[in-house]
């Protein structure tokens, strides 16, 4: 009997982990950054926002550059039209996906397994996930950041994020994508890598400053 009570108090405490614990976007990461010397204008970079065109289930470009500039200015960005010495585009959407109708359905559970082994006892604790159910989707998450030196025209970052997971609250992830794919700036890794963020309520950023030169 100790053995199902340990196992029912242990099934307890990782619900409430998972429960009360911050919900993290794990994305992978895949970015180019210029090298020495074009890569002197990404230290604590002035930039402006270049308009690219509009794409279907995108957000607005305005609301995509919104999200981009909070996470800019995490790693030291300023946006300054007048002074700006890069260009920034970015892109993002988040796209549901249904998975194969032929696949058996299953359902989320916590199974419990109590055994006899020789000499001793074993408990089994195992998750399940709802796959292939077609009436629960998951969400293909993805932003692309590129920067461009305006003296030279050169790309001097161009990095991008990919996330798969269960949120649609589009603007959260996003939020979350563009601060993973800028990780590392303005010297990140050079491999693919995967990067864990937490999903918090997007930062209104201000708005952007009047031509100020430098």
């Amino acid at each position: 009997m100790w053995i199902a009570r340990a196992a029912l108090v242990l099934i307890a405490i990782l619900l409430n982990a998972c429960a009360s614990g911050p919900r993290v976007v794990d994305a992978l990461v895949r970015t180019h950054a210029a090298q020495p010397p074009g890569a002197a204008v990404l230290q604590g970079a002035h930039y402006r926002f270049e308009h690219a065109p509009a794409r279907v289930g995108q957000p607005a470009p305005e609301r995509l550059q919104a999200l981009a500039q909070a996470a800019l200015a995490r790693v030291g960005a300023v946006r300054d039209e007048g002074g700006a010495r890069v260009s920034v585009q970015v892109s993002g959407n988040v796209n549901a996906l249904w998975p194969d109708p032929w696949y058996e359905p299953s359902n989320a559970r916590i199974a419990l397994g109590l055994g006899h082994a020789w000499r001793g006892g074993a408990v089994g604790l195992g998750w399940g996930w709802p796959l292939g159910d077609p009436s629960v989707p998951t969400y293909a998450s993805e932003v692309s950041l590129l920067m461009r030196d305006l003296q030279t025209g050169q790309i001097v970052y161009d990095t991008r994020a990919r996330h798969h997971g269960p949120w649609h609250d589009t603007d959260a992830v996003l939020a979350a994508l563009f601060v993973a794919a800028l990780e590392g700036y303005p010297q990140p890794a050079a491999s693919e890598r995967r990067v864990g963020v937490p999903l918090l309520p997007p930062a209104t950023p201000a708005a952007a400053p009047a031509a100020t030169g430098r």
